[in-house]
C-alpha cells in the first residue's frame, strides 16, 4: 500500500457520501464511498484503511454489525455519521468500539477537524509515553506492533481505548482523574458533565476481563479517578 490516507466512507445517502468524499479530498486524504453494508465489507476485506465513516442505517449489513466486524479485527478509526442522535444509539456505539459519533446534520469543518484530529491520533498513538514494550503484572503494551497483551491474551482495542491503557502505562502508580484522561487522550477541554470516559473505561474493562477473566488491571479510586491495580 502506498503512503496516501485511505478513508472508507460507508453511507448510502448519495449527495450526504458525495459531500463526506468532498471534505476527505479536501483534506488531502482519498475517499472511497461504499452505498452499502455488504459493498462496505467487500472494500474491507480487500485492504487496510486508514479511517471509515460509518452510517447506521446501512442496507445489506447494518453500521453496527459493520462495527462489530472491523472491531474483532482491531485497529482503524470508525467515526459515526448518523442522523440516529439519541443518547442511548450514541453510547451502544462508543460501548461497540466506535471512536467517535457525529449526529447529522454535521458541521462541514467540524467533521474535516474530527478527521484530521483522529487521524493523527492514530498515527502517532501515545508519542510522549516511552517507545517499546511497556508492561505492569500480565498487562502488556507493544507500541511497535500497536498490541495488547492480557495474561498472553491480544485484545483488540478502539484507538482511544489503546492510549488509555498506554497512559495508565506510563505511570502505573499514578490516579489519573477524568480530566486527565479526557484532555490527554482526547485532546479537549473536560468541563466534568461528559460521560466519555466512563463508557470507553467501562468498555475497556469489560474487554480485558473478557481476554483475562479472574485479573482485574484497572481499578477505580473512588472520588479521585482510575489506575492500575497495584
Amino acid at each position: 500500500m502506498n503512503n496516501s490516507i485511505n478513508i472508507l466512507v460507508a453511507e448510502d445517502d448519495s449527495d450526504i457520501s458525495r459531500l463526506l468524499c468532498s471534505i476527505i479530498r479536501k483534506s488531502g486524504y482519498v475517499p472511497q464511498p461504499a452505498f452499502s453494508g455488504t459493498e462496505a465489507l467487500l472494500y474491507l476485506e480487500q485492504r487496510q484503511w486508514s479511517m471509515v465513516l460509518l452510517d447506521l442505517m446501512l442496507p445489506g449489513m447494518t453500521g453496527e454489525e459493520l462495527l462489530s466486524w472491523i472491531r474483532v479485527r482491531g485497529g482503524m478509526p470508525v467515526i459515526i455519521i448518523s442522523a440516529k442522535g439519541e443518547q442511548q444509539t450514541k453510547v451502544s456505539a462508543l460501548r461497540g468500539g466506535a471512536d467517535d459519533f457525529i449526529t447529522k446534520p454535521f458541521d462541514i469543518e467540524e467533521v474535516s477537524a474530527r478527521i484530521d484530529s483522529h487521524l493523527r491520533r492514530y498515527a502517532q498513538i501515545a508519542p510522549s509515553v516511552v517507545p517499546g514494550v511497556l508492561q505492569h503484572k500480565g498487562l502488556v503494551l507493544d507500541h511497535d506492533s500497536k498490541t495488547v497483551m492480557a495474561e498472553g491474551t491480544e485484545v483488540a482495542l478502539t484507538v482511544r481505548e489503546y492510549e488509555i491503557v498506554a497512559l495508565l502505562l506510563s505511570a502505573p502508580k499514578k490516579v489519573f482523574t477524568k480530566a486527565n484522561l479526557y484532555e490527554s487522550v482526547w485532546d479537549e477541554p473536560y468541563y466534568g458533565d461528559d460521560n466519555t470516559v466512563n463508557v470507553h473505561m467501562s468498555n475497556l474493562r469489560s474487554k480485558l476481563a473478557k481476554a483475562a477473566p479472574g485479573s482485574e488491571f484497572i481499578e477505580t479510586v473512588w472520588g479521585m479517578g482510575y489506575r492500575l491495580k497495584p
